[in-house]
């Protein structure tokens, strides 16, 4: 079971293709592809999802001490395959309290993972200068550039093959859990056969 489509830019929801036009349509932002989350049977849908991404699927692997996987959602249809994909992790943030994460693999032009940084256009504005993070992404160190998110949250981005990876952390400075070396990996790359990972409750910050 998964979320009514919305636009991944601003969550309104989307007009399907029709006569007119083959893509879904956003009447604010035109063209866009459709975002789900899943509703239900998460561990699914994180077993599915990765051979019909062409974008990666990023877990973190170990998962932080006392963390667990709280959702996934994508976007994309049936005839394009996934072109971004969200998951959603929660649990305790290194200055107290709880913390949640999300990951976000990204086309260009996608735009979900400036949304859920809280910025105002698609791409990756307001980059400060320097990296001011990094994490361990399929096998290599990625640099990470912060971004101009709202105070309720940090928002950092870089690339990674290929596509945007963007790092997201409420609150803002659960962002020190950063630097415990955090290592994703792309589920695409995950032996098969494997069972995948149990979620938690569900996370309040994948838009939908």
């Amino acid at each position: 079971m998964k979320s009514e489509p919305v636009c991944p830019r601003c969550f309104a929801r989307t007009l399907p293709p029709d006569l007119m036009s083959s893509e879904w349509r956003c009447a604010t932002h035109g063209e866009v592809a459709p975002y789900h989350r899943a509703l239900a049977e998460p561990e699914r849908v994180l077993d599915m999802l990765p051979g019909r991404s062409r974008v990666p699927v990023w877990m973190p692997d170990p998962m932080p001490v006392n963390w667990y996987p709280s959702g996934i959602a994508w976007a994309g249809d049936e005839r394009t395959g996934a072109r971004a994909v969200a998951l959603a992790a929660t649990g305790p943030s290194p200055v107290g309290g709880p913390g949640d994460l999300v990951l976000v693999a990204d086309e260009p032009g996608v735009g979900l993972g400036a949304s859920l940084a809280g910025l105002r256009g698609p791409g990756a504005d307001g980059v400060a200068s320097r990296p001011e993070a990094k994490v361990e992404a399929a096998g290599h160190q990625t640099p990470l550039w912060p971004v101009a998110s709202p105070p309720d949250r940090a928002g950092f981005v870089g690339e990674a093959l290929g596509v945007w990876l963007w790092v997201i952390l409420w609150p803002a400075d659960a962002a020190l859990l950063l630097l415990e070396d955090l290592v994703i990996l792309d589920r695409r790359d995950a032996p098969e056969g494997g069972d995948p990972p149990m979620f938690g409750a569900a996370s309040p910050y994948l838009g939908v």
